[in-house]
């Protein structure tokens, strides 16, 4: 079997060449970082709960009309997606305050915001990923007005469907972030989500007990984060109920 191409190795991804032209297979790795990678662990099946559940909130998006550049899951670590110009921006998404907005503005963790707040960041790590404006977007030409637009439009789709979703489980979407694509068709271009969602790019809390179900319980050592993501797999119904991690149970198709 021929030796596959590596395009780019992220953090928590491994992107090959796809076998046909325009795709592109995403690996999931076990990886997990934080703090601008400064933290960093080796989390057994967290590659594979984030292959499972982006691959299901993904299909979620293309069946209600969003357009993203997933394809297929081939396996239990890897997804087909479609190639895509990705936008150098991490497009954020907050319902409630937390993290780096809590410590920026001075407000508690968990206040409700009036309404979903849409920040957007430079992908850049060796620059912490700063906050930038669409003053700055529009003058080193990252995006058009018109491409903002469009991002603020499926960003504010995206969260409507993922709140809707979150909550009918018993789960606060807190905030999360997404990346967007351009797909050339022709001489059209159109916008897709791409990357994943996952747990690691989410923050979601237990309606009830404000418990943590994402990459905060690694940042601040609260648990097992594997755990935190079976149990979000758990009530969407992608893992069995009686299923745990560590004995590598048996996604559902």
């Amino acid at each position: 079997m021929a030796r596959r191409k590596k395009i780019y190795e992220g953090k928590a991804k491994i992107l090959y060449e796809g076998p046909e032209p325009g795709t592109i297979v995403q690996y999931f790795k076990d990886d997990a970082t934080a703090f601008n990678a400064q933290k960093k662990d080796v989390i057994e099946g967290k590659g594979v709960l984030n292959n499972r559940l982006s691959e299901f909130f993904m299909t979620g998006l293309t069946n209600i009309g969003v357009p993203t550049h997933f394809i297929k899951r081939l396996n239990m670590r890897e997804q087909l997606v479609r190639a895509c110009e990705i936008i150098p921006l991490e497009i954020i998404v907050r319902n409630f305050a937390a993290g780096s907005m809590s410590k920026r503005l001075g407000i508690e963790e968990g206040t409700p915001l009036p309404r979903p707040v849409v920040e957007y960041c430079y992908k850049d790590d060796k620059l912490g990923d700063p906050l930038v404006t669409e003053e700055h977007i529009a003058a080193f030409g990252w995006a058009s007005q018109q491409d903002m637009d469009d991002i603020v439009a499926l960003a504010l789709r995206v969260n409507d469907y993922m709140s809707g979703l979150m909550y009918g489980v018993g789960i606060k979407l807190v905030d999360f972030k997404i990346e967007v694509g351009r797909v050339y068709e022709g001489d059209f271009q159109r916008l897709v989500v791409a990357d994943e969602i996952s747990p690691d790019s989410c923050r979601l809390w237990d309606l009830e007990s404000g418990q943590k179900l994402d990459k905060d319980v690694f940042r601040h050592d609260l648990g097992n984060l594997a755990d935190a993501y079976t149990e979000v797999a758990k009530r969407l119904g992608v893992m069995p109920k009686q299923a745990t991690h560590m004995a590598k149970p048996k996604l559902i198709n």
